[in-house]
């Protein structure tokens, strides 16, 4: 289903503000629409909350490979001014995009940076079209790379999917030599969402409550329906 990010951000606006709460976590009024959205993958979607917990690394990357050609496909999953922001704040040469989806944004920084991308998923044609970007297959909890590997870290819409939202966190400052940048999607926490999402960030404070900057360089600010907070490495 392809869609674009303001698009997404109209149709969420919906769903999330205007429905009434018992509505919209309620599996009966919701069915209708997932079936319509995703047709027999609807019940795996409806599903995919209670039973991801339980699954092992194995089993969530099947998941994703399921139900991912149904899902709402962009290239790039933040808002253009998000990205904007992004792009800049990046620093120094070593750069790794962390849950890179399509790759754009690490094919973007290959033109100035050396530039690695990670994702639970990397397809063939992912490498085809962006040959400057170093591509592994690895999970945002367990990134195979030594402490300091990178001076900047990216993770755009990538913490609301992963099952151990802390070890996520842990293992982006623990590879990152000078700046880590996190983008989430501003979103309230329902039971039936049109995603992949086990986490959500409603507020600023969601946000800084998940990453506890205690007294470090860190910014966390909204912008447009997305949260971007990045932390600059001391130690």
């Amino acid at each position: 289903m392809k869609i674009s990010r303001p698009h997404a951000l109209r149709i969420h606006f919906v769903l999330d503000q205007l429905l009434p709460p018992a509505l919209r976590d309620s599996r009966w009024f919701m069915s209708l629409p997932f079936r319509i959205a995703y047709g027999k993958r609807a019940r795996a979607f409806l599903d995919f909350k209670e039973k991801a917990p339980s699954m092992t690394d194995e089993e969530f990357v099947q998941t994703y490979r399921t139900l991912g050609p149904v899902q709402m496909d962009r290239d790039i999953h933040v808002t253009p001014a998000c990205r904007a922001e992004v792009l800049k704040l990046v620093v120094g040469e070593d750069v790794l995009d962390v849950g890179c989806g399509k790759g754009a944004m690490a094919g973007e920084l290959s033109a100035s940076h050396r530039s690695t991308a990670v994702d639970i998923i990397i397809d063939p044609e992912i490498r085809l079209a962006h040959p400057n970007v170093r591509f592994l297959e690895a999970n945002a909890e367990h990134l195979p790379f030594e402490d300091r590997s990178f001076d900047t870290v990216i993770c755009t819409h990538t913490l609301e999917h992963v099952l151990d939202l802390p070890q996520a966190i842990r293992e982006l400052r623990r590879i990152a030599r000078r700046r880590i940048i996190v983008v989430v999607p501003k979103q309230r926490p329902y039971r039936f969402t049109f995603d992949l999402h086990l986490h959500f960030f409603p507020y600023v404070h969601s946000l800084l409550n998940a990453f506890r900057p205690n007294g470090t360089d860190a910014v966390c600010r909204e912008i447009g329906g997305d949260l971007l907070y990045s932390e600059d490495i001391t130690a």
